[in-house]
């Protein structure tokens, strides 16, 4: 159960770079329900951290990519008004280079699209995804 889970699940992230541009995805379902994030979800048990990367991008998306180093690893919780857990999720977010297929969202995206770096505010990130894909591109660009 992901809503108001009795642990935190441990979630992946995928940092999608081509060149100054990074691929973003409007998410269908809470916890982010209509706001635009990184590809990414749940790890399946007994699923390899980069096996769920490359499922996930997949699924929401229609992209193959080959994964890179991890980028950072964050906690996502989301809180009720009265302060009870509603999601925890502990996400380790990867660079990744696109290797393949056709880009299509699916039922996990409601949209998804690539957006020139200098683009990016206009899309209203978190604070956090804004400061993991800065990271990312600076690796990416070998400044890291």
């Amino acid at each position: 159960m992901r809503r108001f889970p009795d642990r935190p699940i441990v979630g992946i992230g995928a940092v999608i770079v081509d060149r100054d541009r990074v691929l973003l995805v409007k998410r269908a379902h809470p916890p982010l329900e209509g706001e635009w994030s990184l590809p990414g979800g749940a790890v399946e048990v007994g699923e390899a951290l980069h096996d769920a990367v490359v499922r996930e991008v997949r699924e929401e998306t229609g992209l193959e990519v080959h994964v890179g180093p991890v980028v950072e690893v964050v906690d996502r919780v989301h809180r009720t008004a009265d302060g009870r857990v509603e999601f925890h999720f502990v996400v380790i977010d990867y660079l990744c280079t696109v290797a393949g297929g056709d880009m299509a969202h699916s039922s996990d995206a409601a949209d998804a699209c690539w957006v020139p770096v200098d683009g990016l505010q206009r899309y209203a990130l978190t604070a956090v995804a804004t400061a993991v894909i800065a990271k990312a591109l600076e690796m990416s660009r070998g400044t890291a």
